[in-house]
């Protein structure tokens, strides 16, 4: 996951250096932190149908909101052609001060996107100039603004998806991919910090290789963060409402006419029972990993385990409050911190199996 760095040399011709880690870690651990925030307000943004509420993308005009009455209602007729408001929230009865609720979110969750940017970029060209990056992280950072970008463009490819059709909701699939790009940046983010704090505690540091055990613990986690989004998307939280029985059952009725990949895909209640019931295996697995790195790494662990508990009893209280706005909320910013946290004990699984080689 990472370049080698090498040991400085005492030697003036040493291509070598050491920059300033620890300020780059306190950056790093800053624009985490907003994209945590962000994927909680992308949660509200989605629970409250708001995601359909700017049909354009405007990269610089798009910071203000409308400023005049007339421009609201510009704004408001462009959502009026969406399926979203000729299927849904039209028949519901929306008004024009209601529309200006959900612009707000989709608004507010566009504009933290473009201070993330801004908040990554600015810096990376001060450090970059500055030749304050250690050797080696260059690329790296150059591939979190990458991902970063990518993100931007993926979330507009995800409204884009509910503009000009008859869906009333964006297409789940995109929605996943916008959401785990997230997580993957985040993870990235968290790892590339955890690096440079070693290395600024040791000038020979060397990044922590990811190890087969955490790639099976992230690869079963990733399927359950995909049900995740995919439940989101289908709005299939609203398949039951009681747990640990799905209407009364502990395995649904599914139909599976449509083949087994479309069923498996797109049906709601197969999906909210898999999502259910696939927590378990991923709950195991974060046993597992926060068990392997306990020892040399308590707090990775501890917040390993924190981090899962509190995001299983959300997603119990999601179902049983019938999807209550705040509760899934939370349930999602849990989710991000689990991310941040299995990162960190991914990274420390790492560092052992670094110090095993040396032993």
């Amino acid at each position: 996951m990472a370049s080698s760095l090498h040991p400085a040399s005492s030697s003036p011709a040493s291509s070598t250096v050491l920059g300033r880690p620890l300020a780059l870690v306190r950056w790093l651990m800053v624009v985490a932190a907003m994209v945590v925030i962000i994927v909680m307000v992308g949660g509200i943004t989605r629970l409250t149908e708001s995601g359909l509420s700017i049909t354009q993308w405007d990269l610089v005009s798009g910071v203000l909101p409308p400023l005049s009455e007339e421009a609201w209602q510009a704004e408001f007729d462009l959502y009026r052609q969406t399926g979203e408001y000729r299927f849904e929230s039209g028949p519901a009865g929306m008004d024009l001060e209601a529309f200006k609720f959900i612009y707000f979110w989709e608004w507010f969750h566009r504009n933290l996107g473009r201070l993330i940017g801004l908040a990554f970029a600015l810096p990376l060209a001060w450090y970059w100039i500055k030749d304050a990056i250690p050797t080696g992280y260059k690329n790296r950072l150059f591939a979190l603004l990458s991902l970063i970008g990518f993100q931007g463009a993926l979330g507009w490819y995800m409204v884009s998806s509910g503009v000009g059709t008859d869906l009333t909701d964006v297409s789940h699939f995109r929605l996943s991919a916008h959401l785990l790009t997230a997580f993957f940046l985040l993870g990235g983010l968290v790892w590339t910090a955890l690096d440079l704090r070693a290395l600024a505690r040791d000038p020979q540091a060397k990044p922590a290789p990811l190890t087969g055990p955490a790639m099976i613990v992230a690869g079963i986690l990733f399927v359950q963060l995909l049900l995740g989004a995919w439940v989101a998307g289908l709005n299939a939280g609203h398949a039951a409402y009681d747990w640990p029985l799905m209407n009364g059952k502990l395995i649904p009725e599914v139909n599976f006419s449509q083949g087994v990949l479309w069923t498996l895909t797109h049906d709601p209640f197969l999906l909210h029972w898999l999502h259910r019931w696939w927590a378990w295996i991923a709950v195991a697995a974060l046993v597992w990993i926060a068990r392997r790195v306990r020892k040399t790494h308590r707090m990775a662990s501890v917040t390993v385990h924190s981090a899962f508990g509190v995001m299983v009893l959300l997603g119990i209280a999601t179902v049983l409050s019938e999807v209550s706005l705040w509760i899934a909320v939370a349930h999602q910013l849990t989710g991000a911190l689990l991310v941040a946290s299995l990162a960190w004990a991914m990274h420390s699984d790492g560092q052992n199996a670094l110090e095993a080689s040396r032993a």
